[in-house]
């Protein structure tokens, strides 16, 4: 009778931990290469592949969605999804939201535009009367977004973007800078698009997840567990993986204005 009610009480322990018995996640994200896309119908990219190797390790399955960016906002702000992956963290989201405190990646906004002799972009005045590609949802950055001196202009991928940008429909495009290489490789657009100096903002991507029971828990063991993971050669090894293309990029000049969630 005391190794049944052992057994029990050590059942019953195990039946209360919320990683233990962890529930099977439903994350969103948009195709946001290199960091998570889909190929074939199966995700890929480097946040992707950090995420679920902390996840495997953690005992938790996950559900990949890819939406455009703010039908995921949406859905996790009602609670149709338990969580996004890639996204920023800010204070109106914290009321929803709960999100490890390590981070997956940082991303860096920048201008591309066709390759010309014209004098680089150096500040948001250089673009005065000029049209810019955007992404609907993205969010750059007060400056930029409420800047009255040019025209945004919002393209339903970052791919068709650069198809604008090639037809002359838009003059630049705001994107991260590791999105804007992968594309020039993928689309056979080396040599002819050129970042700009102005960085327009940076931030820092995290995992979010829903706010529910034994989430901030869940969060936590996630940032570890991410910790622990950027310490090891195989994350070394993902990071030398995915590196952009090296080329040639004008110095970069900081905007001096807060980024904002994308």
């Amino acid at each position: 009778m005391p190794r049944l009610t052992l057994t029990l009480c050590l059942l019953l322990l195990t039946c209360l931990s919320p990683l233990a018995q962890a529930e099977r996640l439903r994350l969103v994200s948009d195709d946001w290469a290199p960091y998570l896309y889909q190929e074939n119908g199966q995700p890929k990219g480097l946040d992707y592949e950090v995420a679920e190797a902390v996840f495997q390790r953690l005992g938790v399955e996950v559900d990949w969605q890819f939406l455009p960016w703010k039908r995921c906002l949406a859905m996790v702000e009602q609670g149709l999804a338990d969580g996004v992956l890639d996204i920023f963290q800010s204070e109106a989201r914290n009321v929803f939201m709960v999100f490890p405190d390590e981070p997956l990646s940082t991303v860096e906004f920048v201008l591309v535009r066709k390759r010309s002799q014209r004098p680089p972009v150096q500040r948001l005045e250089d673009l005065k009367g000029l049209s810019v590609g955007i992404s609907p949802g993205y969010n750059y950055g007060s400056a930029f977004n409420q800047s009255p001196l040019f025209r945004r202009e919002p393209g339903p991928t970052h791919e068709a973007n650069f198809g604008k940008l090639m037809l002359d429909r838009i003059d630049l495009l705001v994107t991260d800078r590791r999105v804007s290489r992968h594309l020039q490789q993928r689309l056979g657009l080396v040599g002819q698009v050129e970042e700009q100096p102005l960085v327009v903002s940076r931030d820092q991507q995290f995992l979010g997840l829903v706010r529910k029971p034994g989430r901030d828990k869940l969060a936590r063991a996630f940032a570890d567990e991410l910790r622990h993971f950027k310490q090891e050669p195989a994350y070394a090894a993902l990071i030398a993986r995915h590196q952009p293309p090296a080329g040639h990029i004008p110095e970069a000049v900081e905007q001096q204005e807060s980024s904002t969630p994308r």
